[in-house]
């Protein structure tokens, strides 16, 4: 015998092949492209985060940064990467923070004029 689409349809097998192909092109839960969710999780990845001491640290002191200079921070994060450097110093300005590069996180901050002009364990500085 043979199978045609007309077939199909009285045996009722389309409403499977439709069923499935409905399945597959499914809109994600957010309505979002995914090219925009690509591009979110993108820059979140590429933002430095702060520890939870050097956000104490920052607290403490009352050091506030501006988006410009949270920019020039990852920039500079980006730069020590391109280098190789683990952990390094990154200068903004009057600021001073020490970053682990690899996860892109503050260890600690400080401002300049601070007693401490000496700085332990990293393998690199960054003036951005």
């Amino acid at each position: 015998m043979e199978m045609n689409v007309q077939t199909l349809y009285a045996a009722g097998l389309s409403k499977n092949l439709t069923s499935r192909t409905s399945v597959t092109s499914s809109v994600n839960p957010s309505g979002k492209a995914f090219g925009n969710i690509l591009a979110e999780k993108e820059n979140e990845a590429r933002q430095v985060k702060f520890s939870k001491h050097a956000s104490l640290r920052m607290s403490d002191r009352g050091l506030e940064m501006s988006d410009e200079q949270l920019g020039r921070l990852s920039n500079g994060t980006d730069m020590a990467a391109d280098k190789g450097i683990n952990d390094s110093l990154v200068m903004i300005d009057d600021l001073a923070f020490i970053v682990n590069v690899p996860s892109r996180t503050v260890i600690t901050a400080l401002e300049a004029g601070n007693d401490t002009n000496v700085f332990t364990n990293i393998n690199g500085a960054v003036i951005a």
